[in-house]
């Protein structure tokens, strides 16, 4: 496998501008506050305002803050939350760190999100929560999601970590649930390095995550600006956002849609170039869906076809990545759980034909062509 160093086009670039180092060299030359900044504040009211929520706190980082969501609505010892195996492994570890139990529930094959007619099969008395995930920067089928846990009284926690911008029938995802979460880790669309923000409806919740954030710590005004002792309400982590992170965040997310544009318009270039081949399924998102591509996955009709891409495209210097492989199937929650092949067919099954493939803003034509006509190039040595 080639060293990330030597890709001619690698999986993702961040996009960026003088606007994101100014206001970087701002806080850095102001020599204060780089923790705990006026940013943080900022960052979260602009997050709230474009997403159309009440409330938002920014954390560290994605994980924490699903990890924080499920500490706030007070989930715990043997509580279920039902979750797919197709995504990023936090999903389901943010379950176990509270001392709940994941309920893996199988998946689509139109949005790789939650199958409603599985997560109404593996609801029991026991579950608490529904914790559907946004595969890469398209929603899942969150209104019957939705449906469901309003009819069985169930919390709607939604990690949306790879979709902030996103929309379903006009309504921007994270909109929809009781709380979701959003990730601005580096491959995100919009990113800063690291971090995380949740968003709810509800004014407990947001209080109880920006203790929990904060070691438990009630802060009238800052923790570095105050002279007397803090008072001290619950258990808590150190999960903040720093000054500068949120800077990043906030000059990102002025250019989102921009971004998310550009976005959409290589996507189009890309599966213009890719659906003539029969053996490819390229991104569809469905009716009043709008994807922002986080991800550009294609979907390969056969396993072992996938496998030998790749390797073609890696000796071509081109990055591509397998995203998901199964959690259910990895050895810690084998070992844990006994989970077993052919429990989740439709996620086992996709997961052995997806692949993502180079996509990123500022790609440039030459690297459009490169990466499609290899492709054209593998198909023509495979044509059988």
């Amino acid at each position: 496998m080639q060293q990330s160093d030597e890709w001619r086009i690698p999986l993702y670039k961040i996009y960026t501008d003088d606007e994101d180092i100014n206001l970087i060299t701002k806080i850095v030359r102001r020599g204060a506050k780089w923790a705990i900044g006026p940013e943080i504040d900022e960052f979260e009211t602009a997050i709230k305002n474009y997403v159309g929520a009440q409330y938002c706190a920014c954390l560290n980082s994605g994980t924490s803050a699903l990890h924080s969501l499920l500490l706030a609505y007070g989930l715990g010892k043997n509580d279920e939350m039902i979750i797919p195996s197709f995504s990023f492994i936090s999903t389901a570890n943010s379950v176990l760190f509270v001392g709940g139990q994941p309920k893996f529930a199988d998946i689509e094959d139109e949005t790789y999100g939650l199958d409603p007619a599985d997560v109404i099969n593996k609801i029991t008395t026991k579950t608490k929560a529904v914790i559907p995930v946004d595969y890469g920067g398209m929603s899942c089928k969150i209104s019957e999601i939705k449906q469901i846990t309003k009819n069985h009284n169930l919390l709607l926690i939604e990690d949306a970590a790879e979709s902030l911008g996103s929309r379903v029938d006009g309504k921007k995802v994270g909109s929809f649930s009781d709380s979701a979460m959003f990730s601005f880790c580096g491959n995100k669309v919009l990113t800063t390095g690291e971090g995380g923000a949740i968003i709810t409806e509800s004014k407990d919740i947001y209080e109880r995550v920006k203790l929990i954030r904060s070691h438990g710590r009630l802060d009238k005004i800052s923790y570095f600006n105050n002279p007397n002792e803090s008072q001290y309400l619950d258990l808590g982590y150190n999960w903040r956002m720093s000054s500068i992170t949120a800077a990043l965040g906030i000059s990102q997310l002025k250019k989102l849609d921009k971004i998310i544009k550009m976005r959409q318009e290589n996507a189009r270039y890309l599966s213009s170039r890719l659906s003539k081949h029969a053996q490819i399924n390229i991104p569809k998102p469905p009716k009043n869906y709008e994807h922002i591509y986080q991800m550009f996955t294609i979907r390969l009709n056969k396993s072992d076809l996938r496998e030998k891409l790749q390797n073609f495209l890696s000796e071509k210097r081109i990055f591509s990545k397998v995203y998901f492989a199964p959690i259910h199937l990895t050895e810690f929650y084998r070992n844990k759980f006994g989970t077993c092949n052919g429990s989740l067919p439709m996620t086992e099954k996709i997961s052995k034909q997806v692949l993502t493939l180079p996509l990123y803003p500022n790609m440039t034509n030459e690297e459009k062509n490169y990466l499609v006509d290899s492709i054209d190039e593998f198909f023509e040595q495979n044509n059988n």
